[in-house]
């Protein structure tokens, strides 16, 4: 009998259209009608998956998207600050054109630059990599063998491969994470599997 802990790591749905293609971080910004459309669908797909507990950020935009699952068998779940997105500091509001032009950063290098802090004023990576790790742990620990779902961001769900796996921050950049998209790992010895990645059954939408 399989007695594995299972993660179900879900990103929150499309944000409204002026927060797209920026480093949003802790704006606490809303779904896009899109968004919730997209929360719906991953919803029904997980509506027939006994989930054990929600864990869910307290930025609007994970709480919307967390919500569709709530209609489903009576379920609850936990607000975790842990798994609030990154703070990118200076970067925050900024169009990912604007980073590159102001500090001389390509968009898809964000990982390495955080990882090395080299973000002014964002979290240190020292504090985001230890606040994700003290959410991880303690989800694992109270619920072995269950299925847990963790209703979250792009940036943190990063964090938790690399943590799971045991790879630097910015080799996570290998995986796509889109919006309302589901990715699964199961926890077991001889160490973690990936059973699904960045599935994402809102596809297609208009």
């Amino acid at each position: 009998m399989d007695q594995s802990t299972r993660l179900f790591l879900l990103r929150h749905g499309e944000v409204e259209d002026r927060y797209r293609y920026v480093f949003g971080g802790r704006i606490d910004m809303d779904l896009s009608p899109r968004g919730r459309e997209q929360a719906k669908r991953l919803a029904e797909h997980l509506c027939q998956t006994r989930l054990d507990a929600i864990y869910v950020s307290p930025l609007k935009r994970a709480r919307q998207t967390s919500s569709a699952l709530l209609q489903h068998d009576g379920r609850t779940e936990t607000v975790h600050r842990d798994l609030r997105e990154v703070d990118f500091g200076q970067w925050t509001g900024l169009t990912w054109a604007e980073v590159a032009e102001q500090f001389g950063v390509h968009a898809f290098d964000w990982l390495r630059a955080l990882r090395h802090d080299r973000i002014p004023g964002a979290e240190p990576f020292s504090e985001f990599h230890g606040r994700v790790s003290n959410c991880l742990n303690d989800i694992l620990d109270r619920h072995s063998g269950q299925s847990v779902a963790v209703v979250c961001h792009g940036g943190v769900i990063r964090m938790l491969l690399a943590l799971l796996l045991d790879l630097p921050l910015e080799k996570t950049g290998g995986f796509e994470v889109d919006y309302a998209s589901l990715t699964v790992v199961g926890w077991e010895r001889p160490g973690p599997a990936i059973r699904l990645l960045n599935f994402t059954p809102w596809r297609p939408l208009p």
